[in-house]
């Protein structure tokens, strides 16, 4: 008979810290995916995509290789209002899909549930409450600038309640399906944005229509469309560029403008996202920019791009758009992802984008009547990310609400997920 309950060192097979080995390969070393912590919302919702390639020692890879139904802990690097103790859990589809051998960093831990005693994916859910409920924060401590989580001490002292099987199978199904709709509007947005980055690169870099033209071939565009690209390219200091269309500056196509400190005398949760050099990071009670917006990070991170398609707040660590004069939000958002914005780094020890040295340099000023089809053509795609970025936020509100009482043994209700038209 299974027991009701186990301390959580007493169900584990296996636990071992992470490695995060060398950068470039040699002799005896292996090839590896590294999940770090902040992978761990992109590996939730099945994307490995992102991870770091890292080259570990052959007679350690095979100790820490990960495998299906294994749980990662971040046990290292909490930062304010998100300690230490986060889990992220490898559904068996997850680690088949990797090219190659995937490990956790060494700021984390693997967890392997003996499935004899609970539903691997159970515990899991279960890390998942008490880190919720702030269980995690008793055992995070910071003698210096990184914060620890002392596993060793919460494993020896966590008591995981165990129902029947049943129940743990009903209760990891229910929040299972919901972290699948989750991911699968996510990928549903990658594939969104790589439809308008398509078309973008089509007009804008490769002039596909231009050429097609000058072949004598179907420009594969509506008659409308088709009209607004010339048939000729011509020289120019930056290549051979459509016949009419002129070279400019950055600043002739948007202005930046350095992102802001927070006021502490406002609440710093609120409607409106505050945007980081390392993406969107939480919510303020105020708003400094009108969206939609286009930011970039400035300083600490440099590459990343972002649409922000509600009022919000750039922090000071990020450049934002503050005027569109010959392009739009949309074609903007485009153009900064394809920028390779790192080459303009003008920091040593800090990665800096200095946004006079932006400004001024060389860039395609395409017709106006060219860039507005383009926005027309991109916005239905971004409504429809919209759309799905709203019931991800309100499936993530419903999954982070259900899991205390379904873990607290509330009912579970059988009824399937709905899709974001039932809504």
């Amino acid at each position: 008979m299974a027991p009701e309950e186990l301390l959580l060192r007493d169900m584990l097979l296996a636990t071992k810290d992470g490695e995060w080995g060398q950068g470039e390969p040699g002799d005896d070393l292996v090839s590896m995916a590294v999940i770090r912590g902040t992978d761990f919302e992109s590996v939730r919702l099945g994307d490995l995509s992102g991870l770091p390639i890292r080259f570990i020692p052959k007679h350690v890879a095979t100790r820490k290789a990960l495998r299906p139904r294994d749980i990662v802990i971040e046990t290292a690097g909490g930062t304010k209002g998100r300690p230490t103790g986060r889990t992220v859990y490898l559904r068996d589809e997850l680690i088949g899909a990797s090219p190659r051998p995937v490990t956790c960093a060494s700021f984390s831990r693997f967890l392997r549930v003996n499935p004899e005693f609970a539903e691997p994916e159970y515990v899991y859910w279960y890390l998942q409450y008490l880190y919720a409920a702030g269980e995690m924060e008793h055992h995070q401590v910071q003698h210096t600038g990184v914060a620890r989580f002392q596993y060793t001490a919460f494993a020896a002292s966590t008591t995981i309640p165990l129902p029947g099987r049943e129940r743990q199978r009903s209760v990891c199904d229910v929040l299972r399906r919901l972290d699948e709709r989750i991911a699968l509007n996510r990928t549903m947005n990658r594939t969104l944005e790589s439809i308008a980055r398509a078309i973008f690169k089509s007009w804008f870099v490769d002039f596909d229509p231009v050429r097609k033209k000058m072949e004598g071939g179907e420009v594969g565009l509506p008659p409308d469309l088709a009209a607004l690209f010339p048939s000729a390219l011509v020289p120019s200091a930056v290549g051979s560029i459509p016949e009419g269309w002129v070279i400019g500056t950055i600043e002739d196509l948007f202005v930046l403008q350095r992102g802001f400190d927070l006021p502490k005398e406002l609440r710093t949760t609120g409607p409106y996202p505050v945007l980081t050099a390392s993406g969107p990071a939480g919510s303020h009670s105020s708003f400094a920019a009108r969206g939609s917006g286009v930011v970039t990070g400035r300083s600490g991170r440099l590459g990343g791009v972002w649409l922000v398609e509600s009022d919000f707040w750039p922090l000071n660590t990020v450049l934002w758009v503050k005027e569109f004069r010959a392009a739009g939000p949309l074609w903007t958002y485009q153009f900064l992802q394809l920028a390779d914005l790192e080459r303009f780094n003008s920091g040593s020890a800090v990665p800096t984008l200095n946004r006079n040295h932006v400004h001024v340099q060389p860039a395609l000023v395409p017709p106006a009547s060219v860039v507005s089809a383009f926005e027309r053509l991109a916005e239905p795609l971004f409504a429809r990310r919209r759309v799905s970025l709203d019931e991800s936020v309100r499936l993530s509100g419903i999954r982070d609400a259900v899991v205390p009482r379904l873990l607290s043994g509330g009912r579970i209700d059988q009824q399937p997920v709905r899709h974001s038209d039932e809504w």
